[in-house]
């Protein structure tokens, strides 16, 4: 099929670009790697009276040391945040889950803005993010806002985005000593969307003890989930075996409300969060062990 027909605008800054929004409202839409939009148009799944075209605008596609983070711009290719030495020193999390997303031929063009401001339920990179703690930069006609991520995913492919505003920026805080990292997602084939996913960022003290942890989980719910239970069955305990699998049972039990498709049921879904969570949990714990020694 081809897509409804629509204008298109190619602003070469982000002001113009947020001039078109201001202008055309709902009825408009950005794009920018066009990896989820341009198949949604040509099903007509969406149809946007006006395209507006964000690949000439300088300076969203920067990634750059920040107070020991980093600031990734919202036009990274997501092939480049993949290859960035950069990245894998600073957001290593970022930098294992990048080759779990779709295809080598998808991330050339796919955008890191791109999939986090679409905030597909089964995308790996709302759930990164959440794990991650990160921020995200908006900007609109009243300036730049600030949203952590436990706030910007509102539902099923819904954010805190208004609709006269841009993710400009992503925002990664530093990592604290002995933090440690692991990412990991079950899909029928490589490529496909997972059936479930987790990501983990966790904590300990030179004891071993888990002092923080964020765990968030992908193709679970609505929106990425951050699993709160899962944290506190962790909190201030040795992450021994005892401790990984009641974790892992309160995020499947507990924390998850996972829908059921062609591809898999609820009670599956939640097998397989408890699967996931009991192995990356071990792999996060053990580079937070190697960090802090």
């Amino acid at each position: 099929m081809k897509p409804a027909p629509f204008a298109y605008h190619r602003p070469d800054s982000v002001e113009g670009a947020l001039a078109l929004l201001a202008e055309h409202g709902y009825d408009a839409k950005l794009l920018a790697g066009g990896q989820s939009l341009v198949p949604a148009m040509n099903f007509r799944l969406a149809a946007p009276a006006v395209l507006i075209d964000l690949n000439r605008i300088p300076g969203l596609d920067a990634i750059a040391e920040a107070e020991g983070g980093v600031r990734i711009g919202a036009m990274v290719r997501q092939r480049a945040a993949e290859r960035s030495a950069l990245l894998a020193g600073r957001a290593p999390l970022i930098a294992e889950t990048l080759p779990y997303v779709a295809h080598a031929q998808i991330r050339n063009r796919g955008t890191m803005g791109g999939s986090i401001a679409h905030a597909d339920p089964a995308a790996e990179l709302p759930a990164v993010m959440l794990a991650l703690g990160a921020r995200f930069h908006l900007r609109g006609p009243n300036g730049t806002r600030i949203v952590a991520a436990e706030e910007f995913f509102t539902g099923l492919f819904g954010t805190a985005l208004e609709p006269e505003e841009m993710l400009v920026e992503i925002e990664v805080p530093a990592a604290a000593p002995g933090t440690g990292f692991a990412f990991d997602e079950i899909s029928r084939r490589h490529g496909d969307f997972a059936l479930a996913g987790v990501a983990a960022s966790v904590q300990v003290d030179a004891e071993g003890r888990c002092t923080a942890a964020r765990i968030a989980l992908l193709s679970v719910g609505d929106g990425p989930v951050l699993a709160v239970q899962a944290v506190a069955a962790l909190d201030g305990q040795a992450p021994g075996d005892e401790a990984i699998r009641a974790a892992a049972h309160a995020a499947a039990q507990q924390d998850i409300d996972p829908p059921g498709d062609i591809h898999a049921t609820p009670a599956y879904r939640r097998q397989l969060a408890e699967v996931l969570v009991r192995r990356v949990l071990p792999r996060a714990f053990e580079q937070a062990r190697a960090a802090i020694a």
